[in-house]
């Protein structure tokens, strides 16, 4: 009797233990409870390796000036590793790098190093959704009853892509999930669904939080429901629609679900920050991602996200009137623009360059675990720029800043060179 106590009670705390262990983690690595262990804390080392790739000759200064930026800014923010990589009219012209995809092996970050890319997974869902729009396959403003043979939830019968891509639709985020058991998949992360119509299954009980086209609310599930109105709009799946009309015609041949990504040299190893006084770092838990593809499980590389961004820039990939659509700030049922300016999938804001001239440019960012990710386009001089990070700031906006500075390194080049280019021709 005795043995068969201490056997039930052994299997109740393993089991309670496989259950709590992930919830565990999902709030110590939010710095919300301390680490159950004291150890795993690594060193990022001071000195780190350098990369870089020139494509244009006579941008070479900027090239070298540009990569002292992001070394100090690797530094600063306290990555790993950080890569980077810029396009111009259709070109690749620089992709660099600063610090380590994995430090206990001592790999060094390149351009072409596989991270997570979080929400900016969002404008790759824009663009397979542009193409899906160009080919007639799916209309912006048709009702998800009309796309749906058995619509998951009956409140979401007037929502439509438009406010779905545009996160009008009064779906969700994570947090506000009232599907019990799917917020808890969210937390637990350990879980993997090849089809997007299964990761539905996580929110399709939760309610609304306004109705569709009241009111702003971002929402990563609400691209995921994206996915799937895509899915059912054509006779494939929505990687399989990816793959065949965005990845291939780009070359975008780094870009794939997690899940895909054999553990090779070219994936980084993710890192939680320590931020106290140390700043030290530890190798990132073990997570699944896919319950979440559409709105941020994608995989890709500063070099695949800058021709991303070139491919939105092409007219003969997004038809203009498309682009122009897609990067038109989205109103609401009051005909007010949005708080945030987004557009289909993108964000629209303005930059100012160092001659005082106000661009509009296109952008999407992302956090994920351990990684961060910002994919910015500047349609006026055709450039693209993505910028990656195996790690969390405790701000976006402290990794991000580096983004504006190597902007106007580059346009400052370009600008200079059209008007010296202009006045030899007149």
């Amino acid at each position: 009797m005795k043995y068969k106590k201490s056997v039930i009670f052994i299997v109740i705390t393993s089991l309670f233990i496989y259950f709590s262990l992930p919830i565990y983690q999902f709030y110590a690595h939010r710095y919300k409870v301390p680490m159950l262990v004291p150890w795993g804390d690594i060193s990022i080392p001071e000195e780190a390796p350098q990369y870089s790739e020139l494509h244009q000759r006579d941008l070479a200064q900027i090239a070298e000036n540009a990569q002292a930026l992001i070394g100090e800014h690797r530094k600063k923010i306290n990555a790993p590793g950080l890569s980077i990589a810029v396009a111009i009219d259709q070109k690749l012209v620089w992709a660099a790098a600063s610090g380590w995809s994995d430090i206990e092996s001592e790999q060094a970050m390149t351009a072409d190093t596989k991270l997570r890319i979080g929400s900016t997974s969002k404008a790759l869902t824009s663009t397979g959704l542009a193409r899906m729009v160009q080919s007639n396959h799916i209309a912006l403003d048709t009702p998800l009853s009309a796309i749906f043979t058995s619509l998951p939830n009956p409140e979401w019968a007037n929502i439509t892509p438009r406010l779905l891509a545009s996160h009008s639709a009064g779906m969700p985020h994570y947090k506000e999930n009232t599907d019990r058991y799917g917020l808890l998949k969210s937390i637990t992360l350990n879980t993997h669904y090849d089809n997007v119509d299964d990761a539905v299954s996580l929110f399709d009980d939760s309610e609304l939080l306004s109705t569709p086209g009241e009111q702003f609310y971002y929402s990563s599930l609400g691209t995921v429901l994206l996915s799937s109105a895509m899915q059912n709009s054509v006779e494939q799946t929505y990687q399989q629609w990816m793959q065949q009309q965005v990845l291939s015609p780009l070359g975008m041949s780094n870009t794939m679900p997690e899940g895909q990504s054999t553990a090779d040299k070219s994936s980084s190893t993710f890192y939680w920050q320590d931020r106290s006084e140390q700043k030290n770092v530890r190798v990132w838990r073990s997570v699944d991602l896919s319950h979440r593809l559409a709105g941020g499980g994608w995989l890709s590389t500063s070099k695949d996200l800058a021709k991303l961004g070139q491919g939105f820039l092409n007219d003969s990939f997004v038809e203009p009137s498309i682009r122009t659509e897609f990067w038109t700030p989205q109103v609401l049922n009051s005909g007010k623009v949005n708080p945030q300016n987004y557009g289909i999938g993108w964000r629209i804001h303005t930059l100012t360059l160092n001659n005082d001239e106000e661009v509009k440019y296109a952008h999407h960012g992302g956090v994920s675990r351990g990684a961060q990710s910002f994919l910015v386009v500047v349609p006026k001089y055709k450039l693209s720029l993505a910028v990656n990070i195996n790690t969390n700031t405790a701000e976006f906006q402290e990794f991000s800043s580096i983004v504006g500075d190597i902007i106007r390194l580059f346009l400052d080049s370009s600008i200079v060179s059209t008007q010296q280019n202009k006045s030899e021709s007149e």
